[in-house]
Order: structure tokens, then C-alpha cells, then sequence
């Protein structure tokens, strides 16, 4: 069952027409196969057409979807033998935070990312994908190990932004975002960074300072959510899609800036109507990137790193 956004209610309403004659087509002698393929056609132009024309805001909601690929179903689609390592041998475990072995592709990684969770109950264990310092602090244990055996790190950027909680910041959330955004700088092998829903903030940063950063075509990447810009700009959240349209939180935009480096297509209607399909693209481009930094001296991907973020907005 598709759960609709808001704009995609002309999409819903011929989509519903459909089913109901499907419906009536099993148990009737007409045959009304023809109008059922008309509106079919016209539901699959319309969608098109509507994702086509997505304003800001309405990325910022595509990007949120609830049934959108989470990082469980990454790494049952296009990684295996993944397996979990948790703690930050400082504090405790972080389930915002996810990371261990894996391979994509026949290649062994370290891949870490946000998990938001899919339900009220794993939502509520994943902390909805906001991160606090020990998992901050897991990941850079994560990266150092990467380093020291010499594997590639890929991580999956998926927070509306890290907890801001009180024990957060009194656990030191601030200087653990900044070591792992340091981390990610100073690492010696190869890193492939992907914005796949939400990248809301510090807490993508720390999980994004990568050579080569990647970015879902309906995803949205931003130093703040458009709410929160709102409310310090106007006082109010309801102007949330003027603040979004003002700062270019979209892959296309971000493209153009030089704050991202490639742009992953979703198969029409978002990512959540084909998980397996955006998986897949994913994957591939991940494996393309990483073949083309294999081999790098570690130097030479620190300078990578650098100048790309040198060249930010320039």
C-alpha cells in the first residue's frame, strides 16, 4: 500500500480509479482492459510529469517518505556479509548509528550510516536516525579500523540532523561531530559518501567529508531543516518551502555548487515506490566510484579530499 504526499493526490486518485476497475474486471463479463490500460498510461505520464517539477519543498517530503529505503534494506539488497559492530568503548552503543564489515560487490568495506527505522517501535530504538556522540565517536573507531586493514569506507547519510538532546551535549556532541568530520579527512583509503534521504545539518557532515560524495536525485542536503530556518528567518515554520527554495537544499542545486559530486537517478515516483530498483542504482554507483579511486595513495586522496571542499561555492 503507497503512502501519498500531499501533491501526489491527483496521482492517488487514478490510481484508485484503477484498482476499483481491476476490481470490477475480475467479476464482470465487459471487457473494460482498454480504459484500464488508458488510465494506467495517463497515471504513469502524470506521474512523470509531477516528479518532473518537484519544487524544493516538496523533495525535502519525497526525501522524508517513511517507506523510503532505510540502511537495513541497503544492506540487504546490495551488500553482503555485513557484519555489525557496535560501541564506542567510551560510553555505549548507538543505534542511530550503524556500521561493520561488509563487501559490495565481491570488494570488503567499512560501511556506516543512519538508520531511522521503518516503524514506531525500531523509529524509537534508532533514535530516528539522529546520532549522539558515542555514535559519532563509533564511527570514527570504525573509520580508524578501515584504515588499519586498508579498506574503502561507505557511508549512508540519512538524519534530519544529530540529537539535541541535553545528555547529547553534555556527552560532548559537538566535539564528537567534529572528530568524525576530522576523521573522514585525515582517512587513508578510499571514501564514497551517499545522501540518500535527509542530510540534515552537522550530523551529515561528520558522516560526509568525503572525496566523492553522492546524492539521490530526490534527497536533500542542508545545514539546517527548512523548519528550523523558518522559524529563526520568519518566526514561523509554516514558511518551511520559502526556506527551502532559498537554501538550495536540492541534489541539483548542490550539483551546481560543487557541494556534491554526482547525482543518483530514482526510478520515477521516488525512491519508495521501487526500493530494490533505487538500491540497485545505488550500488552501481558507489562500485564506480570506488573502482575509479582503487588504488590512490593515501596523500594523494587527502589532497582529494581538500580541494574539493576548497572549491565549495567557488
Amino acid at each position: 500500500m503507497i503512502s501519498y504526499l500531499e501533491f501526489e493526490k491527483p496521482v492517488a486518485a487514478l490510481e484508485a480509479r484503477i484498482a476499483e476497475l481491476r476490481e470490477t474486471a475480475q467479476g464482470g463479463d465487459i471487457d473494460i482492459s482498454s480504459e484500464i490500460r488508458r488510465l494506467e498510461n495517463k497515471s504513469a505520464e502524470l506521474l512523470a510529469s509531477t516528479y518532473r517539477a518537484l519544487t524544493p519543498w516538496q523533495k525535502t517530503q519525497v526525501a522524508r517518505h517513511p517507506a523510503r529505503p532505510h540502511f537495513k534494506d541497503y544492506v540487504e539488497k546490495i551488500f553482503t556479509d555485513f557484519m555489525p559492530l557496535g560501541g564506542d568503548r567510551l560510553y555505549g552503543e548507538d543505534q542511530a548509528i550503524v556500521g561493520g564489515f561488509a563487501k559490495l560487490d565481491g570488494r570488503r568495506v567499512m560501511l556506516i550510516g543512519h538508520e531511522k527505522g521503518n516503524d514506531t517501535q525500531s523509529r524509537i530504538r534508532h533514535n530516528f536516525g539522529m546520532g549522539k556522540p558515542e555514535g559519532y565517536r563509533k564511527a570514527i573507531r570504525l573509520m580508524e579500523m578501515a584504515s588499519r586493514f586498508g579498506l574503502p569506507v561507505v557511508t549512508l547519510v540519512d538524519t534530519s540532523g544529530a540529537f539535541p538532546g541535553v545528555e547529547a551535549e553534555e556527552r560532548g556532541q559537538a566535539e564528537a561531530i567534529a572528530r568524525s568530520t576530522e576523521a573522514c579527512l585525515a582517512l587513508g583509503v578510499p571514501m564514497v559518501a551517499s545522501i540518500v534521504g535527509e542530510g540534515g545539518s552537522g550530523g551529515a557532515v561528520a558522516l560526509a567529508s568525503a572525496e566523492r560524495v553522492l546524492m539521490f536525485e530526490h534527497a536533500v542536503y542542508s545545514v539546517i531543516s527548512p523548519e528550523g530556518c523558518a522559524s529563526i528567518l520568519w518566526r514561523t515554520s509554516e514558511k518551511a518551502a520559502d526556506a527551502a527554495e532559498a537554501m538550495k537544499v536540492t541534489a541539483q542545486d548542490l550539483l551546481g555548487l560543487g557541494v556534491i559530486d554526482r547525482i543518483v537517478r530514482e526510478p520515477v515516483g521516488g525512491a519508495h515506490r521501487d526500493p530494490a530498483a533505487a538500491c540497485a542504482a545505488l550500488g552501481k554507483a558507489i562500485t564506480e566510484e570506488l573502482d575509479a579511486l582503487a588504488g590512490k595513495p593515501a596523500d594523494d586522496l587527502r589532497n582529494l579530499r581538500a580541494e574539493r571542499f576548497l572549491r565549495i561555492g567557488a
